[in-house]
């Protein structure tokens, strides 16, 4: 079959490293009239549009986004997609709002058609916000999983997803043993992992929900498949960790618990992180596990407020995350506007090139998935978004006297939502357009 050429025209932003606090010119490339020419859904050359537009085959088609911003498509490192339906439903805390909302809504995902169901939606909901990547929360069913990754993969989406490991503190209806949570992740890993643009994550749900033995059955798991992702929470709430504690009497902290049990590791990537102390963030640098900083979710839920910086600084790496349905919008740009907002509360200033670093090529890199996504460097796949600087008029107001890149990604940072996305491409291919 011959080659499939594309050309995209509109400003370009893509990352190569983190642009830290001083937001170092050589971690990004910043191209005002760039384009990007695509072969079969891959990256062939970015650059400058002269140049781009001169290197493709005569009549290739081209998408023509002059005015607007081109970036990676966002990396959610962390979401539950049974929660969609739980969103905006008020809790005391965490404990309470899991017992009272998540927990029941979760049964109903034994029904496999119902999952398809949600899960549609749910892919519908990342796409209008530009996120084209997300690690992803099933329930403790396997069917829930097996329907996630059927409507992704018929989408042609990079997605991680794994069922939850989950056997006791929970109700009957959502409980499985070791064993079963074992067989039934092993036969899930073997039908999907690799598959399409499909990955596995190892996901007990917590420490509190799954017994040692559990524990033992998951990492059992991550050593015979060591290059899976792992995924599942830590130190979210003060009680929770109190929980924990008395749990598992012999642990150093709650990281401690799944550090113990060979489930600290590249690729694992645990939410929340908020109650760590010094020791803990320098394991997680040496492991090379990601904290999935999820400020909406933690603001909403009262939990308490992440330190970035301290994370930063020790050399955690950090994505960021949604955490829907505790987290309250699928869209990365108001998770981003909160990132901010928290941040400054702890005497950090997060600029907004790095911000949008972290919502990218940073949640690639804890996915491991760097190589494939993330960028636009030659070979990656074209999975993109496009930002409108007209989407509402208060943008449109403010970017008339934006005088730098700075300003321009800060306004869509704060200012921006759904709206901001004009078109969301997959491998080259428009998935979702504006209206």
């Amino acid at each position: 079959m011959a080659a499939q050429f594309q050309l995209i025209r509109g400003d370009i932003l893509h990352f190569l490293a983190d642009p830290g606090e001083d937001t170092a010119a050589t971690a990004y490339e910043y191209i005002a009239d760039g384009g990007l020419l695509l072969q079969d859904g891959h990256v062939k050359l970015c650059g400058a549009w002269r140049d781009v537009a001169a290197a493709a085959p005569e009549g290739t088609h081209c998408e023509d986004y002059c005015g607007k911003l081109i970036v990676p498509g966002f990396v959610d490192t962390h979401i539950h997609y049974p929660q969609t339906d739980v969103i905006a439903s008020p809790g005391r805390g965490l404990l309470d709002w899991l017992d009272r909302y998540t927990f029941p809504a979760e049964r109903h995902f034994s029904d496999a058609d119902w999952a398809t169901e949600v899960a549609e939606f749910f892919c519908e909901e990342l796409l209008r916000n530009g996120t084209t990547t997300a690690l992803v929360f099933g329930t403790v069913h396997a069917q829930s999983v097996d329907a996630f990754f059927s409507v992704a993969s018929k989408r042609g989406l990079r997605m991680v997803a794994g069922k939850v490991m989950m056997d006791r503190h929970c109700p009957d209806y959502l409980r499985d043993t070791p064993q079963s949570s074992y067989d039934d992740s092993k036969r899930l890993i073997e039908r999907w992992h690799g598959t399409d643009r499909l990955g596995y994550a190892i996901t007990p749900r917590f420490a509190i929900t799954s017994s040692e033995a559990q524990l033992e059955a998951a990492g059992t798991l991550a050593r015979e498949y060591p290059s899976l992702s792992v995924h599942s929470h830590v130190a979210e709430n003060p009680d929770e960790v109190n929980w924990v504690q008395e749990l598992f009497p012999w642990s150093r902290s709650y990281l401690d618990v799944y550090d113990h049990y060979g489930l600290l590791r590249p690729h694992a990537v645990y939410a929340h992180c908020i109650y760590l102390d010094g020791g803990d963030r320098q394991r997680m640098a040496d492991s090379g596990a990601t904290a999935a900083f999820s400020p909406t979710s933690n603001l909403f839920l009262g939990s308490g407020l992440f330190n970035l910086r301290e994370a930063l600084d020790a050399g955690v790496h950090v994505g960021i995350a949604s955490d829907v349905g505790g987290g309250t919008s699928f869209s990365m740009l108001r998770t981003l506007a909160a990132a901010y907002q928290v941040s400054h509360l702890n005497a950090y200033v997060l600029p907004a090139l790095r911000a949008f670093y972290l919502s990218t090529l940073s949640g690639a890199v804890a996915l491991g998935l760097d190589e494939k996504i993330g960028n636009f460097l030659p070979g990656k796949e074209a999975d993109f978004i496009v930002l409108d600087p007209q989407a509402t008029p208060l943008i449109a107001r403010r970017m008339a006297s934006a005088a730098s890149l700075e300003e321009r990604l800060f306004l869509w940072l704060t200012l921006g939502d759904d709206r901001a996305v004009a078109a969301t491409h997959v491998m080259g291919k428009a998935q979702w357009r504006r209206p």
